[in-house]
């Protein structure tokens, strides 16, 4: 698969924006954080690309009018591998920022066959992060996807056995984060380590901050190429 073109994926009245880009080599998803949609994430996906990685970019599912139940995270995970399964991805990285990072381990959590590891850009703490209520953090415009942010909060609320510290007992994990990142700051990232030492592996974007995937691409791209082991 070699284009970026932004596309939306409709089962069952869910409609899901998503990208697939990249060559032959690993593979990762990437999930965007909370109120946001994937554009800004684009370079990093791009960057990951050139080096011959598969990069898949899964947003919020927008439901069809009228939809009566309020999802769960594992609904939304439900959402991830409908996506990966309508692309013909067996299984990658599951990825995610902040709130995205919670739908990445969920994934893990509830398909873990799909998945060769986690990775997390920035740790969500026990507070759910709010990106767009946060005047320091200059997301986009086009990036904001205010729509789905009751949404995600109710799915998040509704599945407390997710905790902000939960993680799949065999697959590895790769946290990114910014050393100035207010929302997830690196003491979460640590903490976590610290949880798991044999399976969480933790590298820091110095002077970045919440939207380092974005400000600091580069910085965040070298150690997922590096910790995947592709030259």
């Amino acid at each position: 698969m070699n284009t970026s073109d932004t596309r939306i994926f409709e089962p069952e009245g869910r409609a899901i924006e998503y990208a697939d880009e990249g060559g032959n080599g690993p593979a990762v998803v990437l999930i965007p954080g909370r109120g946001l949609n994937i554009s800004y994430l684009g370079l990093l996906a791009h960057a990951l690309a050139e080096e011959e990685f598969r990069v898949v970019r899964v947003g919020p599912r927008h439901p069809a009018a009228g939809a009566e139940r309020t999802p769960t995270l594992h609904d939304l995970a439900r959402d991830v591998i409908d996506v990966m399964d309508h692309v013909g991805l067996e299984a990658a990285w599951i990825g995610g920022h902040a709130f995205g990072g919670v739908l990445a381990r969920t994934v893990v959590l509830d398909h873990p066959a799909r998945a060769g590891g986690v990775l997390l850009l920035g740790v969500e703490g026990a507070a759910q992060t709010d990106e767009l209520a946060d005047a320091e953090t200059e997301i986009p415009d086009g990036a904001r996807d205010a729509d789905v942010v009751a949404m995600q909060e109710a799915a998040q609320a509704s599945s407390p056995e997710i905790a902000w510290s939960t993680l799949p007992a065999s697959h590895p994990v790769l946290v990114v984060q910014g050393s100035d990142d207010p929302l997830t700051p690196p003491a979460n990232g640590e903490a976590l380590r610290a949880s798991a030492p044999m399976l969480v592996s933790v590298v820091s974007v110095d002077g970045a901050g919440h939207l380092f995937p974005l400000t600091h691409v580069g910085e965040t791209a070298w150690p997922i190429e590096d910790y995947l082991d592709w030259d």
